[in-house]
């Protein structure tokens, strides 16, 4: 991980396909197992923007998967437990974090050399249940890209790491309906933001996205 710096940053103007191409690139230079961070909030939509990095490795000839943190959801009784959702809520027991490094990123560990596998999903978020899905197995040269909010800093072992940012503005707009107690954890988030990602990317017009240089 790099740190950051004092300098204004500085982006440079992508086309979406380009920014999908970069990342996949970015995961080609690991001839092992990689383990993707797509890091950003719910408004960003980071799964639509992991599913087309993986889609783009498939073509590519490297086995690729998705991981939604959505899918790794605490229970609603820890969540909720202390009254209605509020931003110190999301930002410290929405989502099972732990469980996130224990189910997928650890097994996936390039050091590995025995057959790994992973688990795709921990609980469905509508029904609030455990779901009961198979583990994966880890292909030669998997790339797993867990996609969702607030996941630098956790101590979650990531081997390419993408921050998709956005303006409190963007994020007011455009986060979903009852979820509007989120932006200010996200704010927060990313103002304390310790390690800098690998990749990060301006994403308030996905269509016009730009890439920190």
């Amino acid at each position: 991980m790099r740190r950051h710096n004092r300098l204004v940053p500085r982006f440079a103007p992508l086309t979406p396909a380009a920014l999908v191409r970069l990342i996949g690139e970015r995961c080609l230079e690991h001839p092992g197992r990689v383990r993707v961070a797509v890091d950003g909030p719910p408004a960003a939509r980071p799964r639509l923007l992991a599913d087309d990095v993986a889609d783009w490795l498939l073509r590519n000839g490297r086995p690729a998967a998705v991981v939604d943190l959505n899918d790794y959801q605490l229970p609603a009784s820890l969540r909720l437990e202390n009254g209605p959702p509020d931003a110190y809520g999301y930002a410290s027991r929405w989502f099972d974090y732990q469980a996130v490094g224990r189910e997928v990123l650890d097994p996936l560990a390039p050091e590995r050399t025995a057959p790994v596998s992973w688990l795709p999903r921990l609980r469905d978020p509508r029904t609030d249940r455990s779901v009961r899905d198979a583990r994966e197995v880890a292909l030669p040269g998997q790339v797993v890209l867990v996609a969702g909010p607030m996941l630098l800093d956790r101590w979650l072992d990531f081997d390419l790491t993408v921050h998709l940012t956005l303006t409190r503005s963007v994020l007011e707009n455009r986060s979903p309906a009852g979820e509007e107690f989120t932006v200010d954890a996200l704010l927060e988030y990313e103002l304390e933001l310790v390690q800098e990602p690998d990749v990060v990317v301006r994403y308030n017009h996905p269509d016009r996205p730009a890439v920190q240089s």
